[in-house]
């Protein structure tokens, strides 16, 4: 049985300046590290050999059907706009529908494109594995997340800043890779021809039933409200909240700088780029409804009333906090046990929240123990927990099955940055089993698993990861 892709390529057929047709560039000798079987089940995908899996998504021997390009966008990067970014490291192969929805099919670390900036378009081990474990872990989470299907070893050497590092492709599977950013850049270059083509591609893929450019922004509003108060939930920072890793599907995008909090503090940042804290944990409300008023500039172009359409658009924009704010209650509300509502949850909320910071608790044990073990010892001061304690007990007197919705809203596992490191580290070295371990206890995150439980393990301060990077 050969590999075989049924594929069928919408934006491939969209205008020429879309993208950049291209191949990817052949690497020396792939070999497969992994292939996502159960998601190339779903996806209508047949596998074949292991050696056509490498060649087919090293980028060697493209699959029959696919249609290769460089997708072209703009983006708000740490607050600046750059009017041309686009894939410098990624081919989109094509797509593929299956269950009456389309997704990309798409290599990362395929070579240099057009949008390249002087870069090698090559990607290493490290944040090939990385994406792959994290992304996975955000699925099981049930966060709406790309997916990884597949990572080859490229046989090849990426120079970075500390030298040679093995070389890796890995391939994503995105719901689309449309983003904020490539409204911006046919927005910049007053291409309304193109603007209303991808419009009229965006709502089809995305939103059907979306008649105008004020549904498809208040419909892209409401996804990505939902989805940072979900990563909010659990702890997560993303690290690179530009328009260009938004996307209109409303699915997290872009592995790079992210982490998982362990000890809780709202001003937490991971990435080594983000010098003043524009993308910590806590600013991660502000910053969505910063791109999404980026995404409503761009779409003004496209009103016949452009001075209306800005108000009307500031207005939706403008509704957004209180909807993350609501989407934020209901989902912390569920980590307490709590289904009602109470006029004194916020409080209730953010009063441990502030005992956590205060005693560097680490947030998803502590929010874990609060079913199933001793919360209390999270904290460097445990009278800081007995003084909360009474409140939310009182508060769980009006409640039922709370321990079963606690469960089923706080993890007991995360990949843990230190963890995260330590397998890429054994996998630079040709050891793969942490990465299969990995990939197994983060497929069933809300499981207590006793073989598993030193990955609950917070770091120890040798262990600590201060800065992760953006791992081109």
């Amino acid at each position: 049985m050969t590999l075989s892709i049924p594929f069928d390529n919408s934006y491939a057929r969209l205008p020429a300046r879309f993208f950049t047709r291209l191949n990817p560039m052949p690497v020396k000798t792939p070999q497969l590290i992994r292939f996502n079987h159960p998601l190339a089940a779903e996806l209508g995908i047949t596998p074949g050999t292991d050696q056509e899996i490498a060649l087919a998504f090293s980028g060697n021997t493209p699959p029959e059907g696919a249609d290769p390009l460089a997708q072209a966008y703009a983006g708000h990067q740490f607050g600046g706009f750059s009017p041309q970014l686009g894939d410098g490291r990624a081919n989109l192969l094509g797509e593929t529908v299956a269950n009456g929805k389309r997704f990309d099919i798409q290599l990362k670390g395929s070579g240099p494109t057009p949008y390249s900036r002087m870069g090698d378009g090559r990607a290493w081990m490290g944040p090939v594995l990385r994406e792959y474990v994290v992304s996975e872990a955000m699925h099981a989470l049930g966060i709406p997340t790309t997916r990884a299907l597949a990572a080859v070893a490229t046989g090849e050497r990426v120079y970075r800043e500390n030298g040679g590092l093995p070389g890796a492709v890995l391939t994503r599977v995105a719901a689309s890779h449309i983003r904020v950013g490539t409204f911006q850049f046919f927005a910049a270059r007053r291409d309304t021809e193109g603007l209303q083509a991808l419009f009229e591609h965006t709502v089809e893929r995305h939103y059907p039933g979306v008649e105008t450019p004020t549904d498809l922004l208040n419909a892209a509003i409401a996804r990505q409200a939902s989805l940072v108060a979900q990563w909010m939930s659990v702890g997560f920072i993303h690290g690179v909240m530009n328009t260009d890793n938004t996307t209109l599907s409303g699915e997290t995008i872009d592995y790079g700088p992210c982490a998982f909090m362990d000890s809780y503090h709202p001003d937490t940042v991971y990435s080594s780029i983000d010098a003043h804290g524009r993308y910590a944990y806590s600013n991660q409300p502000n910053v969505i409804v910063w791109n999404m008023a980026q995404l409503a500039t761009a779409l003004v172009p496209l009103m016949p009333d452009q001075d209306a359409a800005i108000e009307t658009f500031t207005r939706s924009v403008h509704a957004m906090p209180d909807m993350i704010h609501a989407e934020w209650l209901t989902r912390f509300r569920a980590k307490l046990g709590l289904a009602t509502e109470d006029a004194g949850d916020e409080e209730l909320i953010t009063g441990l929240l502030r005992a956590m910071a205060e005693n560097r608790a680490d947030f998803t044990n502590t929010f874990r123990a609060l079913a199933t073990g001793k919360p209390r010892d999270q904290f460097l001061d445990p009278k800081a927990f007995d003084a909360w304690e009474p409140l939310w007990q009182k508060r769980l007197e009006a409640e039922e099955n709370a321990e079963a919705r606690m469960l089923s809203a706080n993890p007991a596992f995360i990949p843990r940055n230190h963890r995260v490191e330590q397998m890429i580290q054994a996998a630079v070295e040709g050891d793969f089993a942490p990465f299969e371990r990995l990939l197994g206890v983060l497929s069933r995150p809300y499981e207590d698993q006793p073989d598993a439980a030193d990955l609950t393990r917070p770091p120890e301060p040798s262990e600590v990861v201060q800065q992760t990077f953006c791992g081109t």
